[in-house]
């Protein structure tokens, strides 16, 4: 969100300093890891889904231009164990797909047999597939993105705070640490773990596309998502919850119970990585807020300091846009975007079952 925002700002005239502990990519940022998902399904959101449909060309043209492939347009792959029913997450995002005119794939329980055969037979009777999705490897691909802010013309400096004193406009892009830098927005915003796992299958040509591709499988019910084998042969499995809140600065280790239920749910659907080694275990750090929305805009503590945060499991997917909404906000340039995503009472919180999103 940081680096996105300083490469609009940038474009903008703005004469932008990025203030960060370092190194950069950050390997403690939710962002640095092997892969996220770029997809624009959303439940029947409209303006998240419409974002995503602006983020998407933006990946293609950014992969082309650094010329190193890291976007993978490969398609996401939903599936449910029960028929798609009104208000579900998987079948709000069909209705809504449709309804923007995106051509997906409707699939049964024999469709997904033929042609994801990795999964369990008989398990999930109703899913689609999208084909304008897939997954970005993140870590590098925000290396890349911190590559054109310097040649943007952005200054990078090491340290732990801003000197807000001689700054026009401070900006607050600091994920799970939000809260702990900011504690009066910590009855907004909050840090929770989420457990990541990279497995390493005895063969990976199995777990690649067409046959396997980034998928979620009954994410409200179950949590779990993940992606095809990478070049390095690993793939990433992670979950999508509530998560367990967390200081930011503690160790990011999975517990025995993660795992447990990580194999509980890779023998009952995906058979043929229940028993894979684990290569590498962590927790990813979401930062978030009380409705499942961003929170963009000013900081009602501080003239002149702005905040963006609330990723809440969905932020780097939309690294090529979330730019524009952030500097709009420090500009005063009022849009749709900004007012949905600016800093708000609890009293407007909107139910829970309408949070979408995964990482």
């Amino acid at each position: 969100m940081g680096v996105a925002s300083a490469l609009e700002l940038a474009a903008r005239g703005w004469q932008v300093e990025v203030v960060d502990p370092g190194p950069l990519p950050r390997p403690e940022a939710a962002s640095t890891d092997i892969s996220k998902i770029v997809r624009m399904d959303y439940g029947a959101d409209e303006l998240l889904t419409a974002w995503m449909e602006e983020a998407i060309p933006r990946w293609r043209s950014w992969s082309a231009r650094w010329g190193d492939g890291l976007f993978h347009e490969e398609g996401f792959l939903l599936l449910t164990r029960a028929p798609f029913a009104p208000g579900g997450f998987e079948g709000e995002s069909l209705a809504t797909l449709t309804r923007r005119g995106h051509r997906v794939d409707r699939l049964d329980a024999a469709a997904i047999a033929r042609r994801f055969p990795a999964w369990a037979a008989g398990g999930y009777v109703d899913g689609y597939f999208n084909p304008v999705a897939g997954w970005v490897e993140s870590g590098r691909a925000l290396a890349r993105m911190i590559d054109d802010a310097c040649a943007a013309g952005v200054t990078f400096a090491r340290g732990s705070g801003i000197d807000e004193r001689g700054a026009d406009a401070s900006l607050y892009a600091v994920g799970a640490w939000t809260p702990k830098l900011l504690p009066h927005l910590s009855d907004v915003l909050w840090a929770v773990a989420q457990p990541v796992f990279h497995l390493r299958p005895r063969d990976p040509a199995a777990w690649r596309p067409p046959a396997f591709t980034t998928w979620a499988a009954d994410i409200g019910t179950t949590g779990w998502y993940g992606f095809p084998a990478n070049a390095d042969g690993l793939v990433k499995i992670a979950h999508h919850g509530p998560g367990r809140r967390v200081d930011p600065d503690a160790p990011r280790t999975t517990t025995r119970d993660d795992e447990t239920r990580l194999r509980a749910f890779l023998r009952a659907s995906l058979p043929g990585l229940a028993e894979a080694p684990v290569a590498h275990a962590k927790t990813c750090l979401y930062c978030d807020s009380f409705d499942g929305d961003f929170w963009i805009g000013a900081d009602p503590a501080a003239p002149g300091r702005f905040v963006v945060a609330g990723d809440s499991g969905h932020g780097l997917k939309f690294a090529p846009v979330m730019g524009v909404v952030v500097a709009d906000a420090i500009e005063g340039k009022a849009s749709l975007r900004t007012a949905r995503f600016a800093p708000r009472p609890l009293a407007s919180r909107r139910a829970e079952d309408a949070r979408y999103g995964l990482s």
